[in-house]
């Protein structure tokens, strides 16, 4: 055996050691509870099988003679209970989500992409070519979509056309939730809908409660300018009116909108929009009754909003602006990266005591010790999140994002599957695209009841924020058609998506 053979050998039998000394100490700490309380209720038991009929009779006359603190102690008891109870937080259950699939008469390839910005007769030579780099180095494939208005020749885009894209997918959306559910829509009580880009007047949320008729009371709510980490902050929105509105559902849509946000100029840090955003939206129903328990698919057990805002690189690292030519664009900056880093740790710091179990708190506690107080040079401790969740959704904003967010929290290629391919199959759907990868996990099969997943996306700002869902049932494929955009596809998935997908040319 080569001197190399042996090293890897022992590598990784030193790699194994330490995973089985890791799995011991989790096992150890996880079950500590249960060791300490071992000889206190093996003493209780041995106290009890000890007792005699007189003991019993004895403690029955000493009952009695003290009844009244002892019924004042129930009912103090008892009113605590009931307190406690009431200002409990009312529990949020998500019935189910659908997410909109355009039609085939949408779909853009990547020659279609280049033929397009060829034509538009907007872009320098040296800019199509940049396009180009970045498209055949963006890990989307061949089936994303595009609003008419952009696939047309020459393009058209305007309001009329822009609110022909909100209302397909919206309602596109909204129409298979409903459906799915069977809930009426006058019974929705709350609607939040979020896109970041796309204002008009009245509100895309006005749009919602005229189409369907919404009742007059309804409570709706419009967010724009929030970037692609919009979606979580609907969520997080919904869940705080859900805690005022009694025995209420509601709706929430994410979205973004292309048809007016296409940029016309040749500023590449705004012309990275072009190459990677895509058609797409989801539509999700919340509810806070007992009752839909049974029949939701997840519990919501916490969210957690991270804002940078007040640090100036973190503020403009995606900034819309005019160009020196006055087109208007979305500037991405080259901060961005180390700006996402950021508000991720300051994130996963926040939701880490919530969710890890406590031995990867007690390791990572150590870690911050021993650096922050002792001064010792060490690697701070990456706690191993694959120990509080089952499936990861992280926002499929580009691959330097997903290989960013692989390595910081060491995951495997598994977990970063439903990720990297929706970035693939439907590119970056802004706030909705962590509604088509929990859909990717789902067609797939891997949900079961008590499996946890987490979403996490990152929006201008800047912002990086967190959900954590709890399956309550075991999620059948078989049941997902109509709302699962992947139902029908999905036997071909995963796919190898190379490093560099050639653009082929061809005439216009």
């Amino acid at each position: 055996m080569s001197a190399a053979a042996q090293e890897t050998t022992a590598g990784g039998g030193d790699g194994k050691r330490q995973g089985y000394l890791k799995l011991g100490y989790h096992m150890v700490v996880s079950n500590a509870v249960y060791v300490l309380l071992a000889p206190f209720a093996a003493a209780l038991a041995l106290r009890a099988s000890r007792l005699t009929p007189s003991d019993l009779a004895a403690a029955r006359a000493h009952l009695l003679a003290n009844l009244q603190p002892a019924v004042s102690l129930v009912c103090v008891a008892t009113a605590l209970a009931t307190a406690y109870l009431a200002r409990r937080p009312r529990a949020v259950y998500l019935l189910d989500f659908a997410c909109y699939k355009p039609g085939p008469d949408h779909v853009v390839t990547r020659e279609t992409f280049m033929r397009q910005s060829s034509k538009a007769g907007a872009f320098t030579d040296d800019n199509l070519a940049f396009q180009r780099k970045i498209l055949e180095r963006s890990g989307l494939g061949q089936g994303t979509y595009f609003p008419a208005a952009v696939l047309n020749s020459p393009p058209n885009p305007c309001m009329a056309e822009a609110r022909r894209e909100a209302e397909a997918v919206m309602f596109g959306a909204i129409d298979s939730l409903l459906a799915k559910t069977g809930v009426p829509a006058r019974d929705i009580g709350v609607v939040v809908v979020n896109c970041s880009l796309f204002n008009p007047t009245p509100s895309l949320s006005a749009m919602v409660v005229n189409h369907y008729k919404l009742r007059g009371n309804v409570a709706s709510y419009n967010l724009g300018g929030m970037g692609c980490s919009a979606g979580l902050i609907s969520i997080d929105l919904a869940k705080q009116l859900l805690q005022v509105h009694r025995n209420s559902y509601a709706l929430v849509v994410s979205m973004e909108n292309i048809t007016l946000n296409w940029y016309w100029g040749n500023d590449r840090s705004m012309l990275m929009s072009n190459c990677l955003f895509r058609m797409g939206g989801a539509a999700i129903l919340l509810s806070n009754r007992a009752a839909d328990k049974r029949r939701s698919k997840y519990q919501l057990m916490h969210t957690v909003r991270t804002h940078h805002g007040a640090d100036d690189r973190a503020y403009r690292c995606v900034f819309q602006e005019e160009d020196k030519a006055g087109r208007v664009g979305v500037a991405l900056s080259k901060d961005l990266m180390a700006v996402a880093g950021e508000a991720l740790k300051t994130n996963i710091t926040t939701l880490g005591p919530l969710v890890l179990p406590m031995s990867e708190q007690i390791l990572f506690l150590s870690s911050l010790i021993g650096k922050k107080i002792f001064g010792l040079k060490m690697k701070p401790y990456i706690p191993d999140f694959k120990m509080a969740f089952e499936h990861f959704c992280i926002h499929a904003g580009g691959r330097a994002v997903l290989d960013t967010i692989e390595k910081s929290l060491e995951l495997s290629e598994w977990h970063m599957e439903p990720s990297r391919m929706t970035l693939n199959r439907w590119g970056n759907t802004s706030s909705s695209s962590l509604w088509y990868e929990l859909a990717y996990t789902e067609a797939k099969g891997r949900v079961r009841c008590g499996h946890r997943a987490w979403q996490i996306a990152f929006g201008s700002g800047f912002k990086c924020n967190s959900a954590v869902w709890r399956a309550l049932k075991d999620i059948h494929p078989s049941k997902e058609a109509g709302s699962n955009p992947w139902i029908e596809e999905i036997h071909r998935f995963p796919v190898e998506v190379p490093k560099v997908e050639s653009v082929v040319s061809s005439p216009c």
